[in-house]
């Protein structure tokens, strides 16, 4: 299915996506947004943080901006994925499923990218209720609670710093023999934060919410919070289809204007960094918008 040359394909239908598509329908772009519906925060309940959506549900927020957005008659939107992009003479060739083929002048990523679930049974189904990533999007809902931290090492000890500050009821699980230094082990130790070794078996939980922890030594730990930092890979191959290049946690590499190293193709959100948050996505996503048009009415002048 051919379609017709946009100004810009947004690749990514959520707060970003759809925050940079806003910011490109006022200005009367041609735009095209690809998003399969499936979002990293689904099963999330609740989403915290963002000013004057605080509590609403991450579908109500995204529905409500899909609405919004597409109000702006210059915006369209295909319900697909993204499976190859290439680079033209004059711009980007868009191939995605259903036969769907796109081009355009400019690309904004706005794909987010994949968590990596540890083996660990009852972890994916807790993961974004009770299994949280972020105290600043998480962890005032969960405060003064009996609370774990599943990490190790340098990341650990930094983490327990901050969930330290919104409860004292807290454990740190390295899942095997940990990394930490003795001076880090002692600082832990002094704040009255437990450091568990034991090798975890599996999370007992209810609907997401988790009860215990499980361990292969028939050890069990009740907690009502679980943090975890998670390894991810980016939804799309863009390293190997563009050149554009990652950073080393494996995030895309962006300057101040959320440009990549290619010429035209900008990025936002979770796939460029480490600070995932709805009110974060969306200020990205509306500042790449803006500049993409700032570089096509140059062009255009």
């Amino acid at each position: 299915m051919e379609h017709k040359k946009f100004d810009v394909i947004i690749i990514g239908g959520s707060y970003a996506g759809l925050s940079a598509g806003m910011a490109l329908g006022r200005s009367l772009r041609n735009v095209l947004i690809i998003d399969n519906g499936r979002p990293c925060n689904r099963q999330t309940p609740h989403s915290h943080n963002f000013i004057t959506h605080d509590g609403n549900t991450p579908k109500e927020i995204s529905d409500a901006a899909r609405e919004q957005v597409k109000a702006y008659h210059t915006v369209e939107f295909y319900n697909g994925t993204v499976v190859k992009i290439t680079k033209e003479i004059e711009g980007f060739k868009v191939e995605s499923s259903y036969n769907g083929v796109f081009r355009a002048k400019k690309l904004i990523l706005a794909s987010g990218v994949k968590d990596l679930m540890p083996d660990i049974p009852g972890f994916s189904a807790c993961w974004g209720i009770s299994v949280i990533h972020c105290p600043y999007c998480h962890g005032y809902e969960v405060k003064d609670e009996v609370t774990g931290i599943l990490a190790d090492g340098e990341m650990a000890f930094e983490f327990s710093k901050l969930v330290y500050n919104l409860t004292k009821k807290l454990t740190l699980f390295t899942n095997g023999k940990t990394k930490l230094t003795p001076v880090q082990v002692a600082q832990l130790n002094r704040n009255g934060i437990n450091i568990n070794e034991d090798e975890v078996q599996s999370i007992e939980h209810e609907n997401g919410y988790i009860q215990n922890m499980i361990f292969k030594n028939g050890k069990t730990v009740s907690l009502k919070a679980l943090y975890a930092k998670i390894p991810f890979e980016q939804h799309l191959n863009v390293s190997a289809d563009l050149g554009v290049e990652l950073t080393e946690q494996g995030f895309i590499k962006v300057d101040f204007m959320q440009k990549t190293n290619v010429p035209s193709v900008f990025a936002c959100g979770d796939n460029v960094t480490m600070m995932r948050s709805v009110a974060n996505a969306v200020a990205q996503g509306n500042f790449a918008g803006a500049i993409a048009n700032k570089e096509l009415s140059e062009e255009e002048f």
